[in-house]
């Protein structure tokens, strides 16, 4: 997708509804940026009505009139991507937030702008080219070490191509001219790219391997892909900013783009204070060294909350180019579906279901497809995306619009429910009403690099949990003193799958993290717990006296230990002992 050249032509505002502006006498194309009033506020043209050009600003149009100017810059709302990147905090249109605070104090005023890169920050350019090379979009012509733990790869823009006419290694800011192509195009470590538009790639592959969370129950019960879509649905305080940060926090993606659209301020000021001090325990350095942060709060502008989503997608896609694993977090999709809608009756459109625009599916469709694992173009390096949207349906309602049209695209549900975060079991996942479908692609992976006999103890564990579901409500009509014994020691598992293994506390310095080994280990000892009372049932042991069985609850110690397999293993062989003597 070429990017216009910078032609200015001028209007003037004709009406104002709120963020929605219309202006006349301006020629422009669909999603040129404009500056509109005196104060040159940022706006994108959204809809061309004969002489009419309806723009959406990014900002608040208060005390602007109609008359004032309005100036095209021809170009389509982009972003400059190259090194710097990571560790920047930018707001939903790439303007850097650190920046403006120097510049204005706490609160942004109208018409700022700012670079998304540093425009004097030098970097150190290793040429990996030579003169004469031919080169397409996406070939990696150098590199430059953005973060002790990323190699940033200085791309050539996905619409150039032709031969290396020269090229210097050297120490260089973003703007510097690096090298030229043969058809006079310049190098640069930076190049700018239109969010709107998805950067092609040269082959779409199948995920066949997981992204480990480090949370037991998306590992275990619901694994994600690397290169898939997922999506978290749930009300109010069920924990989706928690468990989102989490995945963002443990996931083992390389690069972490994380997205704040419309969430409130109190929980984006936790995220931009607590991911500088976080240490990646891949690493053991900041985990901000391989993060970009997009805030955009409920009380920012509603047009900047729309554009944030793509802005986060196209940096996605632009480490996905250089062969890195990105997770993609969007908290929450659901506010900026809202932002679609106010723009939407704004624009006097005819409304679909519950107000929202009748194009809200093709434009969650639009964004979810930008995940995937792919080989770029320019090289045989595999890159993925992985998109994790939260989404906040009003009540907790799952069949609003919505939640319906999020789960039509994506192939992982993790449902959050408010009963069980009022019990305080987190992450409050249902787990019978979630599902993933990636298990039959990811079962080879988890065989080969964990245990062989992962998916069987994973089956056999929802196996249980649904039983219990079924006898819960038999208890509760005659309690589980009347349930046959062998139900009674059912529930004694289900309870200890639920307590030991899917509760998990997400600001315990141990169990905050769990690799897949211990995650498969704690699963192993509680279902050889079960195959231990089933086998004494058979022998005659009563079910009561398999319940008081004491070796079992050091199973949940494993959890806060750091030698969990010790622990596990003075577990198992306690719980032999104990049931000998039953026997």
């Amino acid at each position: 997708m070429a990017v216009a050249k910078n032609t200015e032509k001028k209007g003037f505002i004709y009406r104002i509804a709120g963020p929605v502006v219309v202006a006349k006498d301006i020629t422009a194309r669909m999603y040129d940026v404009v500056r509109v009033g005196n104060e040159k506020l940022m706006g994108e043209v959204i809809q061309i009505d004969g002489e009419k050009t309806v723009i959406q600003v990014y900002e608040d149009t208060t005390s602007i009139k109609p008359g004032e100017p309005v100036i095209n810059t021809g170009m389509p709302l982009s972003v400059e991507l190259g090194p710097g990147l990571l560790k920047s905090i930018y707001d939903g249109i790439q303007r850097p937030l650190p920046v403006l605070k120097e510049k204005m104090g706490d609160f942004i005023e109208r018409g700022v702008d700012a670079p998304g890169l540093d425009q004097d920050a030098k970097w150190e350019f290793k040429a990996t080219v030579k003169k004469g090379d031919k080169v397409i979009g996406g070939t990696i012509v150098g590199t430059v070490q953005e973060t002790p733990g990323v190699l940033h790869k200085i791309l050539v823009p996905p619409d150039a191509s032709g031969k290396i006419a020269e090229i210097k290694s050297g120490s260089y800011t973003v703007t510097d001219e690096i090298g030229k192509l043969d058809d006079g195009t310049v190098l640069k470590l930076a190049h700018n790219w239109p969010v709107r538009y998805s950067r092609k790639s040269r082959r779409k592959l199948v995920p066949t391997v997981p992204l480990t969370t480090g949370q037991r129950i998306f590992d275990a019960l619901f694994p994600l892909a690397k290169g898939g879509v997922a999506a978290i649905p749930g009300p109010f305080g069920a924990g989706k900013t928690v468990t989102q940060q989490s995945l963002a926090k443990w996931s083992d993606a390389e690069i972490v783009v994380y997205i704040g659209c419309g969430e409130r301020g109190n929980e984006m000021t936790e995220v931009l204070t607590e991911f500088p001090h976080l240490k990646d325990p891949k690493t053991g350095r900041t985990l901000m060294e391989r993060t970009v942060l997009i805030a955009n709060t409920s009380n920012m502008p509603v047009a900047a909350r729309e554009a944030s989503i793509y802005t986060g997608a196209t940096i996605a896609e632009y480490y996905r180019d250089m062969g890195y694993a990105v997770a993609l977090m969007a908290d929450s999709t659901s506010r900026w579906a809202e932002a679609m809608r106010e723009i939407s009756s704004r624009l006097e459109e005819m409304p679909g279901e519950e107000g929202y625009p009748a194009y809200l599916s093709t434009k969650l469709a639009e964004f979810y497809e930008r995940a995937g694992c792919v080989v770029p173009f320019g090289t045989d390096r595999e890159g993925s995306i992985t998109i994790i949207g939260a989404v906040s349906p009003p009540g907790g309602d799952f069949s609003e619009p919505v939640t319906q049209n999020t789960l039509r695209v994506t192939k992982c549900f993790w449902a959050l429910d408010a009963k069980l975060a009022q019990r305080r079991h987190f992450p409050s996942i249902n787990w019978l009403t979630s599902y993933s479908l990636y298990l039959d692609t990811l079962d080879g992976w988890f065989a080969g690099n964990v245990a062989s006999d992962w998916r069987a103890h994973v089956e056999r564990c929802m196996k249980i949990l649904q039983e219990e579901e079924k006898l819960q409500e038999i208890v509760q009509l005659v309690g589980s003193d009347a349930l046959p014994e062998k139900e009674q020691v059912t529930l004694e598992v289900a309870r200890l799958i639920r307590e030991f293994f899917l509760q998990q506390n997400a600001f315990h310095d141990v169990d905050m993290y769990c690799e897949l080994k211990k995650t498969y280990m704690l699963l192993k000892t509680i279902l050889h717990f079960a195959d231990l009372s089933y086998a004494a049932l058979d022998n005659g042991v009563k079910a009561q006296t398999i319940l008081e069985v004491k070796s079992k609850n050091k199973i949940g110690d494993a959890k806060f230990d750091k030698d969990y397999v010790k622990v596990l293993a003075s577990a198992s062989k306690d719980m032999d002992k104990e049931f000998d003597k039953l026997e």
